[in-house]
């Protein structure tokens, strides 16, 4: 049984769709893409992300001489495939030492992601610690202390409104000294100050570039599905200002339509690597294009 077949809350509406309008079709009209158009728009796919699928559907269904509706459901499956797999099978950088910069918008599940991804790389048998330096939001840096304890990891933090670079500069002497595998590293999510936020990563990755050279990078993108089109938004933004390896996507376990995780794969060349689908410390799931859209189809 997939993760998909056991948050069957994950996508449910849009398997359904889906299901509903092939079933109802004996065959392969007009009126059946004009209604799987309207299920992907609805699904928080968004309008340039479900017209590129409809183009490469109308295509596939021309060239193979599709005239069987469960075949258009195979074949539309293989296309939102292709557009949400970015080739990568190496979800992070296995070369330690690692730091790894989560940045992400306030309420967006930066920190619940941290914990969780903390929890994944101790399994594995990896040597972790945790940066508190996001300063400037209230009771951070004690949010990301609690996870620190329920994976019996250290945590370094400074006062609330501390520079944030100065936690980064003390953790790594800290990481250094102990002979850390992976330093994961909370950061400001202030997006709606660019400028500041811009500057503030900056000075992080200076930091990092002048007293661990050696380590290896990762920077990594927190955005929440429940947010639908504010979260491609939110990658754009982000993008502008930070150089991001990866994407998580949180809390597909909810209320989200799930589409947004096409769009974000199909508009911005920033490959998903983690998906969140639940409140537990093992609800990270590393990133599976099949498994992915499979859920989709209810498979």
């Amino acid at each position: 049984m997939s993760l998909f077949q056991e948050k069957k809350s994950f996508f449910g509406k849009l398997s359904e769709k889906i299901a509903d309008v092939i079933m109802a079709r004996a065959e392969v009209d007009e009126d059946l893409m004009d209604e799987l158009e309207e299920v992907l728009i609805t699904s928080d796919i968004g309008m340039d992300t479900t017209m590129t699928i409809m183009e490469k559907l109308r295509s596939k269904i021309k060239n193979d001489v599709i005239t069987n509706p469960e075949r258009v459901k195979d074949a539309l499956k293989g296309i939102m495939i292709e557009l949400v797999d970015k080739g990568e099978r190496q979800i992070l950088c296995q070369e330690t030492p690692l730091i790894i910069l989560v940045i992400g918008i306030n309420g967006g599940g930066k920190t619940t992601t941290i914990g969780k991804l903390a929890h994944r790389l101790k399994s594995e048998g990896k040597s972790v610690m945790l940066a508190a330096a996001d300063t400037f939001r209230a009771a951070a840096a004690e949010q990301l202390c609690i996870w620190g304890e329920r994976n019996g990891i250290n945590v370094v933090k400074h006062q609330e409104g501390a520079d944030p670079s100065a936690v980064i500069f003390d953790s790594i002497q800290s990481a250094k000294a102990k002979g850390i595998d992976v330093l994961i590293c909370d950061t400001a999510g202030r997006l709606q100050n660019k400028k500041n936020l811009m500057i503030e990563l900056e000075k992080m990755n200076r930091v990092i570039d002048r007293e661990f050279p050696e380590a290896s990078r990762e920077t990594l993108l927190v955005l929440d599905a429940t947010t639908g089109k504010n979260a491609v938004s939110q990658a754009q933004e982000f993008g502008n200002v930070a150089e991001i390896t990866g994407i998580v996507i949180t809390k597909l376990d909810g209320t989200a339509k799930g589409g947004i995780a096409v769009t974000i794969a199909d508009e911005f060349d920033m490959p998903i690597k983690f998906i969140g689908v639940g409140e537990g410390i093992d609800d990270l799931k590393a990133f599976d294009p099949e498994e992915f859209i499979g859920g989709i189809f209810n498979e």
